[in-house]
């Protein structure tokens, strides 16, 4: 949305919408500006949440995992947990043959992991990307 736009919508002047956008983003409350991609419409329709439970909580264990989890191209996010399981990733693949590749060339080789539980999505419910004000 332009500037012009979005200063009518908050009914702003274009300059004083322009000088508050830039302050959030200063404040690193926009953190970017994204484009947001289907992807089912680039071959990876599957989406699989993945337990992964490590074998130490050490600062090093946790450390040498999350490095290396960030190296794994399939992961589109990984995310420290309570509970059950240490870390959940949400993995994008082409199908079930794709993710038992990623399975064993990336999850498997990770550092520290001990358990590995993966649940594939049948039916996307509701999806957001937008916070409520």
């Amino acid at each position: 949305m332009s500037n012009a736009d979005l200063a009518e919508r908050v009914h702003l002047s274009q300059s004083a919408c322009l000088r508050r956008v830039k302050r959030l983003e200063a404040d690193g409350v926009i953190e970017s500006y994204v484009a947001l991609v289907d992807s089912a419409k680039i071959g990876r329709p599957s989406v699989i949440f993945v337990e992964v439970s490590v074998a130490s909580q050490s600062d090093e264990a946790l450390s040498a995992f999350e490095t290396a989890v960030r190296q794994v191209p399939d992961v589109m996010e990984c995310h420290l947990m309570s509970g059950t399981a240490d870390y959940l990733l949400r993995i994008v693949a082409t199908d079930v043959s794709d993710y038992a590749r990623i399975h064993k060339e990336h999850l498997a080789r990770l550092p520290g992991v001990s358990r590995v539980h993966s649940s594939f999505v049948l039916r996307t419910v509701s999806k957001k990307t937008s916070h409520p004000l």
